[in-house]
């Protein structure tokens, strides 16, 4: 019996390593990002009848990309896609928590093409090798163990959809059959039940808050002064990841509702949820600066501050070709809404706000003075008048927008 024990440690030993295989942060650009909504545009299943066969192609470029994106979601993940033909290779390293035998997984995989879904060719954990025989048994019980989980239905039938996944001349072509079914899903999949009972109370809180009387116009401040409050009534103030869950709700019930967009978009349950009343929120007077703070505090809650600033930015250069124009105003709005999202996900910040809460909360402690700045710009003064986003003119724009932000208190 104590074999067992000692075989498990030596396999722990040999896995877990003390330096990271990928350690570079992954690059998001804003041309990367746009890049990525051309190609969900492109391949998007929901223009083609139900039941036809599908496929979507992807190189190595988009993969990577997917990966930068559901790596954000886990800022402690890095990951890595290289194509051959017939096989596909993967390289990831996680940090782990504290533990007696290092400080990453380091994974390096090889998967083969075969008639279906791909198959484990190599499998390397650290430096114990997982042979073939082992690792893909282990990867078919996965699958089957996802599959019987309701909780995870649209995880199964995500799978159950594909037919056949093929790599040649750098391209993974994937051939599915589509179920109109399947998003619905597939975003009920993706956030965990226990979230989206979250985000139903923060919406039943702002269901509240939007139906008090009052002017129709309401400062964001005050939405976000009661929201977090109750979110430290609900939260663990000894238990940090627990209040980041609390905070992290807030911010994203908060967004959809200042952006005018429904929580239903992303959650087929919220559609049957009340519904807050329509109420115009500003931030400094204005409310496209506070629809541009909302959304860039929620996705650096959800998604980490790297995807926050890209996202950000690619929108303002999608508004200067051809929409308002690109705003150095609302690229502050982008940078202190982020700024915002990120502090409340440490214990420390949580504790910041917790005393700026407290002293009362106001839009001149989320957002500085950015009236002065230049906007309104189409995408050829921009380029003529700050080079671009790598112009000399643009980075410093940027780098006051920076120590402005960080001259607030709450920032600092």
């Amino acid at each position: 019996m104590l074999c067992i024990p000692l075989a498990l440690a030596w396999a722990a030993y040999q896995a877990i390593d003390d330096e990271a295989l990928l350690n570079a942060t992954p690059n998001v650009s804003p041309a990367r990002v746009a890049s990525a909504q051309r190609l969900i545009a492109r391949n998007d299943p929901r223009k083609q009848p139900a039941g036809v066969l599908r496929s979507v192609q992807l190189g190595d470029d988009e993969l990577n990309l997917a990966l930068v994106y559901l790596a954000s979601r886990y800022p402690h993940t890095r990951a890595q896609i290289s194509l051959q033909d017939g096989a596909v290779h993967l390289r990831s390293s996680s940090f782990l928590p504290p533990n007696p035998f290092g400080n990453y997984l380091n994974v390096q995989a090889v998967l083969r093409e075969t008639a279906g879904l791909p198959e484990v060719q190599q499998l390397l954990l650290g430096r114990l090798v997982v042979p073939p025989r082992l690792a893909n048994p282990l990867l078919r019980w996965g699958l089957a163990r996802l599959q019987e989980r309701q909780d995870k239905a649209g995880a199964a039938a995500a799978l159950d959809s594909i037919q056949h996944v093929g790599m040649r001349n750098g391209v993974l072509r994937v051939v599915f059959t589509w179920d109109d079914t399947l998003p619905a899903q597939l975003q009920a999949a993706l956030v965990p039940a226990a979230e989206q009972d979250r985000l139903q109370a923060y919406q039943a809180r702002l269901v509240t808050l939007a139906a008090a009387p009052g002017p129709r116009s309401l400062p964001l401040s005050k939405l976000l002064q009661d929201l977090l409050a109750y979110a430290a009534e609900r939260g663990n103030a000894d238990n940090t990841r627990h209040s980041a869950d609390e905070n992290r709700a807030a911010l994203v019930a908060l967004a959809f509702y200042v952006n005018g967009k429904g929580l239903g978009a992303v959650l087929p349950s919220a559609k049957h949820w009340p519904v807050p009343a329509p109420r115009q929120i500003t931030l400094g007077g204005r409310g496209d600066t506070a629809q541009h703070f909302s959304i860039s505090a929620a996705l650096a809650a959800a998604a980490g501050t790297p995807l926050a600033d890209a996202v950000g930015l690619y929108k303002e250069l999608d508004d200067a070709e051809g929409g308002s124009g690109f705003s150095f105003n609302d690229l502050a709005a982008d940078r202190a809404g982020t700024r915002l999202g990120a502090l409340l996900l440490t214990s420390a910040g949580q504790q910041r706000l917790q005393k700026r809460l407290d002293a009362g909360l106001r839009d001149t402690d989320l957002l500085p003075k950015v009236q002065d700045l230049p906007e309104l710009l189409q995408a050829a003064e921009f380029q003529r008048r700050f080079g671009g986003v790598d112009g000399a003119g643009y980075k410093k724009m940027a780098n006051d927008i920076e120590q402005r932000i960080a001259a607030l208190a709450l920032y600092r």
